[in-house]
């Protein structure tokens, strides 16, 4: 870390979660700052996420870490507002297709041994467990249920957080345009957006989802990008007991706090027809195919109809891990760039918003610097 003295004003560029949770944390520290977002808050990845909140299959040890203090600060958020329809632990439910690559045994023994909280279910014991599943959808091998886990509605925790923010003196400009960073002498001056604006700051975080890389590159640093472009529809309300959040071969499915239910895949992710011009096309046959498919592991296996959909990038950084904290060789530039940022957003604002504050480096982020792409 470069900033030996405490900031007195930051600009946040984005406002998903991370943008916004590490403003309010920001705010809450007495900080001045401004969060600069290229249309309203929400509307980018954060705005068609499942936003399943999980540490669930393998992955790295300092990853799942920073998972479980992810989970559990939105545990704290839940004691704060119990009856928040936004925010739910009601489990996740997972199995795996009927083929060689079948792991759930293999995971549920994993996952075990970590102390993470799974339970290995056969089709025809899940009813007593989590209703609103057919069990016939269910391979032999049986799923996963993970009592711990749950889902966000992020849109609407952003809001919250937003609403905390402004309290708290924080200044929100949406409709902004791209944004950006400005550079000179070898740090961080502040952020300029479209419309020619100047905004002056001691330190910059730049929270703009999919397009952190290519304006990292644009001050000549380097951040690996592996981010495809993403589908999430949105079913209209129905009458279900699905509670749990449900990741299967061919669906995932959150309930969501009207009613309906939010589905994607990585079938139907690769199916999105990129426009030369940068704009995006979703066929008919796929959300439809979607639809089915999520009607097929449902108890009653309901008719579901298209309520809204959304698609563009997922941010997910080029090895997959997330990508937090300051560039080494810019002073005052910081970044935030990560997939799984429903489960991570909370605690990613706290520590980010930690070391703009204070200059320290928190050691819970020590795998995910920047630095890495460049070594």
């Amino acid at each position: 870390m470069h900033a030996p003295t405490r900031p007195s004003k930051v600009i946040v560029v984005g406002g998903g979660i991370f943008g916004v949770s590490t403003a309010v944390h920001l705010a809450r520290l007495g900080i001045r700052t401004t969060i600069i977002n290229d249309g309203p808050l929400a509307n980018g990845a954060s705005g068609r996420s499942l936003a399943w909140l999980n540490s669930s299959r393998r992955r790295s040890d300092a990853y799942h870490r920073l998972r479980l203090a992810g989970i559990d600060r939105y545990r704290t958020l839940s004691a704060k507002y119990p009856d928040a329809a936004w925010l739910r632990f009601d489990g996740g439910l997972t199995w795996d297709a009927d083929d060689a690559g079948n792991e759930i045994a293999a995971v549920f023994d994993y996952e075990r041994n970590l102390g993470y909280h799974a339970q290995l279910l056969a089709p025809e014991n899940i009813a007593g467990t989590t209703p609103g599943v057919d069990a016939r959808s269910v391979t032999p091998q049986g799923a996963i249920f993970n009592p711990g886990e749950g889902w966000v509605d992020l849109p609407l925790l952003i809001g919250v957080l937003a609403e905390e923010f402004v309290a708290l003196g924080g200044e929100i400009v949406t409709d902004a345009g791209r944004a950006t960073i400005d550079v000179e002498d070898g740090r961080v001056r502040g952020v300029t957006t479209s419309n020619g604006t100047r905004w002056q700051a001691d330190a910059v975080l730049l929270a703009a989802g999919g397009a952190v890389p290519a304006i990292v590159a644009e001050a000549g640093q380097h951040i690996g990008d592996g981010t495809p472009i993403a589908l999430l529809v949105r079913t209209k309300p129905i009458d279900h007991p699905l509670k749990a959040v449900l990741n299967t071969p061919r669906v995932a499915i959150r309930p969501t706090p009207d009613g309906a239910f939010a589905l994607d895949s990585a079938w139907s992710e690769e199916e999105v027809i990129v426009n030369a011009d940068g704009s995006y096309d979703i066929k008919s046959s796929t959300l439809e195919g979607l639809l089915q498919e999520a009607s097929k592991v449902l108890e009653g296996n309901p008719k579901l109809e298209i309520g809204d959909y959304g698609v563009g990038p997922k941010p997910i950084p080029g090895d997959g891990e997330p990508v937090f904290g300051e560039l080494q060789a810019l002073p005052g530039y910081f970044v935030a760039f990560s997939h799984s940022g429903a489960t991570l957003g909370l605690i990613a604002g706290e520590l980010l918003a930690d070391e703009i504050a204070t200059g320290k480096r928190h050691p819970l982020l020590a795998d995910f610097r920047p630095e890495r792409f460049s070594r």
